[in-house]
């Protein structure tokens, strides 16, 4: 079965949101590299529709050296109000949820890799469908915005590997202990 890896980045207080707002200034070379690796051990991106809507915004006309991987990449986008989708490559996912993602964990493939997407990996939390969480924590407090980790969720994780970068970011993997 295909593993299903949350990719986040993340303020020291577990913030997620608006990572275009305070994580480039923390970019390196040794960073953007780390960050290309994971990417290209993926084949599907899976999105909530509002991070799908910038995504799908900013990739197709990018000339980031990544621009090609994700726009060619297969993506999913779960929404239960968009009608279609515009960025190549894509599927709409609009109801049963859990069901559709684990019929895609078990197709073949490599990884399923989440990035941004607040209320999915909630509801994929929820539904103990994720099996890594690659984190990369910034040294900045935000003080407000969406939490990776909400309140009232609970899940026990192991640490699989930690790097830090020279700008002060910790990168870290962590697997799920998946409940019984």
């Amino acid at each position: 079965m295909r593993k299903l890896i949350v990719s986040e980045f993340l303020s020291l207080d577990g913030v997620m949101e608006a990572p275009e707002k305070w994580h480039f200034p923390y970019v390196n070379e040794d960073m953007m590299a780390d960050i290309s690796e994971g990417l290209f051990k993926s084949d599907t991106l899976l999105f909530g529709r509002k991070t799908y809507q910038e995504m799908a915004a900013a990739w197709p006309t990018s000339t980031n050296p990544l621009a090609d991987k994700f726009n060619s990449i297969t993506k999913f986008v779960v929404s239960t109000t968009l009608e279609e989708a515009q960025w190549n490559n894509t599927t709409v996912i609009k109801a049963n949820i859990v069901e559709e993602v684990i019929k895609l964990k078990q197709l073949p493939g490599q990884v399923i890799m989440v990035i941004g997407s607040c209320d999915l990996v909630d509801t994929l939390m929820q539904h103990d469908l994720i099996d890594e969480y690659w984190l990369m924590i910034h040294p900045l407090v935000l003080g407000n915005g969406k939490l990776l980790f909400r309140e009232g969720m609970a899940t026990n994780l192991k640490l699989a590997a930690s790097k830090t970068f020279k700008t002060g970011v910790v990168s870290l993997t962590y697997q799920s202990e998946k409940k019984d």
